[in-house]
């Protein structure tokens, strides 16, 4: 099996210290100024974001790349997709 290395990132951010639903806001934010096709990657140590950034990724019409455990935080990254 191949497997692909994740994109790099146009932007990162990082959210690490802040609380649901801080690092969410901070995406649909970076998202909304994205040009279609950028990689926006959340570094973020709430537990909430693995879970709520896929929810609104998926709802918002995006493409979630994947969510990565790191040393004490999670990197989810995020494609803006139209």
């Amino acid at each position: 099996m191949i497997e692909t290395a994740a994109p790099t990132p146009t932007q990162i951010i990082d959210a690490r210290g802040s609380y649901c639903p801080g690092p969410l806001m901070e995406l649909i934010r970076a998202v909304r100024e994205a040009e279609v096709g950028d990689v926006i990657a959340v570094w973020s140590s709430d537990r909430g974001s693995r879970t709520d950034i896929p929810k609104w990724v998926e709802k918002a019409g995006h493409r979630l790349i994947g969510v990565h455990p790191e040393d004490g935080f999670d990197q989810i990254l995020v494609e803006k997709a139209r």
